[in-house]
């Protein structure tokens, strides 16, 4: 097997964004068979991760030279330090004393229907109560945690992708 085919930038951003699938995979899962049902924070990262399938799918199918490699994997590592503002967020609410944990909101069907995007954009950035809630957890880390430890590896993937892309032009 020529293991430099599966090294290619094309390769690799493809690889990334099946990772991102089972993540999102096991998201899904989580709330409809486990019945984990996602806070808005939770709803955030979600988002994230659904725009990082995207740029890594989008690249992987565009195949981009050195100059095209280092835009996606700008773009892919400017979305993951968003993602890892809003998972760091959710983890300092999960650690707060119980007393200080805000109250819970209205869900967020209901916010879309009723708030303008931008109070709710402001909502879920903030957090509620259902946020503070650790629910289940993977080798003792939970899923804002996990999200964070993703959202890291992914950044540090897309920019080994256009070293690897500038390495081959």
């Amino acid at each position: 097997m020529n293991t430099s085919r599966l090294c290619t930038p094309r390769a690799l951003y493809l690889i990334a964004a099946l990772g991102i699938a089972a993540v999102l995979g096991a998201a899904l899962y989580l709330q409809y068979v486990e019945h984990q049902e996602p806070c808005p924070l939770c709803m955030v990262q979600r988002l994230v991760f659904e725009v990082m399938l995207a740029l890594f799918l989008i690249a992987g199918l565009h195949n981009p030279r050195r100059t095209g490699a280092k835009i996606y994997s700008g773009l892919i590592v400017l979305v993951a330090i968003g993602g890892m503002a809003v998972a760091g967020r959710h983890i300092w609410i999960q650690n707060l004393p119980k007393d200080e944990v805000p109250a819970c909101g209205p869900g967020l069907d209901y916010m879309l229907e009723s708030f303008p995007l931008s109070e709710v954009l402001k909502e879920l950035m903030h957090g509620s109560g259902e946020c503070a809630a650790k629910g289940w957890t993977f080798l003792s880390l939970t899923l804002p945690q996990l999200s964070m430890i993703g959202y890291v590896l992914l950044a540090v993937w897309a920019v080994l992708v256009a070293v690897r892309a500038r390495r081959m032009a």
